[in-house]
């Protein structure tokens, strides 16, 4: 379907490919992934020939005869509904069906009957409302006009219609920003039974387990193809490395082996022919070159030292909206406590943003109680954040009016540092930076606050898979209460141990996990009901059918089990420290083992004390399992 061939491609002094070369077959369903910068999008842009082809002697050879689909920008808001403008994206039919209106030659209408039969256009209609409701939309939405929808509703009309229009090799950018869990989980069923040849390029880890058949991986401007999805090429290139690295240790030991018989008998007449042959040996031998791993910056989540006692915040029989008549949740009765980790699910417009504003006093209640103490900090981050930012400031003006005043500049800069700026980017203007390190600062800046809450509202629209995983990391380190709003699976299930659902005005805790909720949805008819809610006067009826099962004799049953649990917890967090103890002085090992200058006996007991390690390793794993699982069991009523 696709061959690329030696390309090289650069953008001013910096290069993305570099004799990058890869073939995908007709078929495939093909996972582009690499970190943030290296050139994904600009491949994409080189495929649909945006960017001229850089070389003479690179090429992107697309199959004779082959349509060729993408997502160019989001659908204009115009007077055609949204049905009208999917159903004109299949732009044969389309030509087709006016061409029917209009045609007056018999033979020329025959033709173009029997091709409309063809192509299915007859069933175009259903097939069209099938797309728009799987990705959110209901079927009343069908038949209005998209200036009533907003930017994000037109951008899903848009991948609607190049779903519809089934190109030969669909092109897809990180189509999921735009899409609730619902959405995505939808797509990703879509793309799994898709006829034809996909590449997409995506940082949801799940999504490329779950429907790719193969990765195409984009690192050290080279492309690397195998079968399977993400964590399947993960162990791929882990196995490379490993294999490279125990090659050059051989090679090393080697060279060392040849080098000391030349030193000792080059100067010897009866030896200087075998010296000689074994420098030739030495000329020879091309080094084995261990790719560098590119560092992610962590994320840091620091806690202060004033704990509060359970509970942290409580919503009781509360009313959120946007004044008196914009009700969108009636009668929310939530409790958050310090160790809570909470993924808040349901569709986009039901009301989680609502919800989260308003625990973050963000929004005013609009009737019921507010339960908190006045010392609580609430981090909060949202990407309407990201315009808050001020373009004409730079990272180090940001970090500067965070700090108390008269905080020296080489500690400003060390804050910034911590958050992913080195001083080449810490005095990058605002307008300047990419939408991950936007991220980065606004997260940073919040951390500064050292809240006791988190609240997160899509952090992960930016952020490369590598960046994701670090958030992972600290969320699970940081030891307050975390509320989570995403589309990401693979970020909730790694970190968020309940669920809160959103749905039809109420706001409750949902008794299953993700993949139960997950399940649910794939299984439900999106388009049943008009799920998203119309601003109207008035409230919201409550649905019976969701049972309020936070009651005030659960909430204390759970915080007592808790402050009884709170020795296993020390335990856990003990075998936990002793576990990374472990493998960072694995991590050391390993990196002085791929030091050049160690003999093979030196290697040897390298070897040695790794293997014990990776026994202690094991063991402290064990143990930080089975505390975990003892925590868990004490504190479950």
């Amino acid at each position: 379907m696709l061959t690329i061939s030696d390309l090289d491609f650069r953008v001013e002094a910096r290069p993305l490919f570099e004799g990058a070369s890869a073939q995908i077959s007709s078929g495939w369903k093909v996972g582009l992934v690499g970190r943030n910068g290296t050139g994904k999008s600009t491949l994409l842009r080189l495929i649909r020939e945006e960017v001229s082809n850089p070389t003479a002697q690179s090429s992107i050879r697309l199959n004779q005869g082959a349509k060729l689909g993408w997502v160019a920008q989001e659908v204009a808001p115009t007077d055609e509904t949204i049905l009208e403008v999917v159903l004109a994206s299949d732009a044969e039919r389309h030509a087709l069906m006016q061409e029917a209106d209009t045609a007056t030659d018999p033979d020329r209408i025959a033709e173009v009957h029997m091709r409309l039969v063809d192509i299915d256009a007859w069933s175009a209609e259903a097939r069209a409302a099938e797309v728009l409701m799987g990705l959110g939309f209901t079927n009343g939405d069908l038949s209005r006009p998209t200036r009533e929808f907003s930017g994000g509703w037109r951008m899903r009309a848009a991948i609607a219609g190049v779903l519809f229009s089934q190109p030969d090799l669909l092109l897809l950018d990180e189509p999921t920003n735009y899409l609730d869990l619902e959405g995505a989980a939808w797509l990703e069923g879509y793309l799994k039974k898709y006829p034809h040849t996909v590449i997409i390029v995506s940082h949801d880890r799940e999504l490329l387990n779950r429907c790719v058949t193969h990765t195409m991986a984009l690192e050290h401007q080279k492309l690397s193809l195998c079968t399977g999805g993400y964590d399947a090429w993960l162990r791929l290139r882990a196995a490379k490395l490993a294999q490279l690295a125990s090659q050059k240790v051989k090679q090393d030991a080697d060279k060392a082996h040849l080098q000391a018989f030349v030193n000792r008998f080059k100067a010897k007449a009866s030896k200087a022919k075998q010296a000689q042959s074994r420098v030739k040996m030495l000329e020879k031998m091309q080094d084995v070159s261990i790719p560098i791993a590119e560092r992610t910056t962590p994320f840091s989540f620091l806690i202060s030292k004033d704990q509060l006692a359970p509970p942290l915040l409580e919503l009781e029989n509360a009313d959120l909206g946007y004044g008196k008549d914009a009700v969108i949740l009636t009668g929310v009765d939530l409790r958050l406590d310090p160790d809570d980790r909470i993924a808040i699910v349901g569709t986009n417009g039901q009301g989680k943003t609502t919800l989260v504003k308003s625990i973050a006093q963000r929004l005013p209640l609009m009737a019921g109680k507010r339960k908190a103490p006045k010392s609580i900090r609430i981090g909060y981050f949202s990407q309407d954040q990201m315009d808050e930012l001020t373009p004409g400031d730079t990272v180090l003006d940001h970090v500067r009016h965070a700090l108390p005043a008269g905080t020296p500049v080489a500690k400003q800069r060390a804050v910034a540092a911590g958050m992913g700026f080195p001083h080449e980017k810490v005095d990058t203007r605002i307008n300047k930076l990419s939408g991950g390190e936007k991220v980065r600062l606004l997260l940073g800046l919040m951390a500064m606050e050292k809240p006791h809450i988190l609240i997160l509202d899509e952090p992960t629209s930016h952020l490369d898979i590598d960046s994701r995983e670090a958030l992972i990391y600290a969320l699970n380190d940081y030891r307050g209460a975390v509320l989570l709003i995403t589309h990401d699976v693979f970020l909730a299930e790694a970190t968020a141990d309940e669920l809160w659902l959103v749905k039809d005005g109420r706001a409750t805790r949902y008794s299953g996990n993700l993949a139960d909720y997950r399940n649910l949805v794939l299984q439900a008819d999106r388009g049943a009901g008009e799920g998203k809610k119309k601003k109207g006067k008035g409230k919201r009826q409550a649905e019976p059918a969701l049972e309020k099962i936070d009651k005030s004799e659960q909430r204390r049953a759970t915080s007592d089990a808790r402050k009884a649990a709170a020795p296993l917890r020390r335990k856990v967090d003990e075998a936990e420290k002793a576990l990374e103890a472990t493998n960072r002085k694995i991590a050391k090992i390993d990196l002085d083992m791929s030091q050049p200058d160690h003999g093979s006996e030196k290697i040897q007991i390298m070897m040695r004390r790794r293997g014990e390690l990776v026994e202690l390793a094991e063991q402290a794993e064990t143990a930080w399992l089975e505390a975990s699982e003892a925590y868990e069991a004490a504190i479950r009523v």
